[in-house]
């Protein structure tokens, strides 16, 4: 696994894609810093980080679109089969590869709270939470895309289609929304994963929420070994 993961690591910052996506990130956070928080002389981060997860259905694909896609197409998928590794490593090693480029991209954001601390009243719990909601968010996104991405061997086809899937999550939360029947509310909020990513932003650790974002992230995780557990032995 840890091969596949410097090997993916590695990939994404000898081309531009992991250099494209950390850029795009820190410069979404900190163009909605100035203009939410420093125009404003507010110290309330949450909608900063809620553009971030806004701008990440349109990112995470980006990251993901290669890892299995550009695999079949080269036909280098199947050295990846005849290697002494597990499909489930090969799976984790190139999830956990783009997802650490995520995590190095919020890295660069840092002196976002440090700013906060040093010229207003900074909400601490508020802060972890958002940067907790945007990691477990970050993880759910990134494996929805690398399951599309084992599906096909076009990056454009798989790019779109998880686009497709998480651009549609979000407009079915907001449509949802002003929806006056409500269990439909209660339906939608208790799978949507924009829904449950608010409570994280007022510092509030929900365990049934954790236990979502885990939940989806190994759901597509495991539909990913099966997919690729399936074409190994076509």
């Amino acid at each position: 696994m840890f091969a596949i993961f410097k090997r993916d690591l590695r990939a994404f910052y000898t081309t531009p894609i992991g250099y494209a996506f950390s850029g795009v990130v820190i410069l979404i956070m900190n163009l909605c810093f100035y203009y939410m928080n420093v125009e404003t002389s507010s110290s309330d981060v949450k909608r900063i980080f809620y553009w971030l997860l806004l701008g990440l259905a349109f990112l995470a694909p980006i990251l993901t679109m290669r890892l299995l896609s550009e695999e079949k197409k080269t036909k280098t998928d199947q050295l990846l089969y005849t290697v002494p590794l597990r499909i489930t490593d090969i799976v984790l090693g190139k999830y956990l590869a783009a997802l650490c480029v995520f995590l190095i991209s919020l890295v660069g954001t840092f002196m976002i709270p440090v700013i906060l601390s040093m010229f207003s009243v900074a909400e601490y719990w508020a802060i972890l939470g958002n940067y907790v909601a945007i990691v477990f968010a970050a993880s759910a996104f990134i494996a929805i895309g690398l399951f599309v991405s084992s599906t096909s061997e076009n990056q454009l086809v798989s790019a779109l289609v998880s686009w497709a899937i998480l651009v549609g999550l979000w407009l079915v939360d907001t449509l949802v929304a002003n929806v006056e029947i409500r269990f439909i509310r209660v339906i939608v909020d208790w799978v949507s994963v924009f829904a449950r990513y608010e409570s994280f932003t007022y510092g509030l650790f929900d365990l049934s929420d954790i236990l979502y974002y885990f939940s989806i992230t190994a759901v597509f995780l495991f539909l990913t070994v099966r997919m690729l557990d399936k074409r190994r032995y076509a």
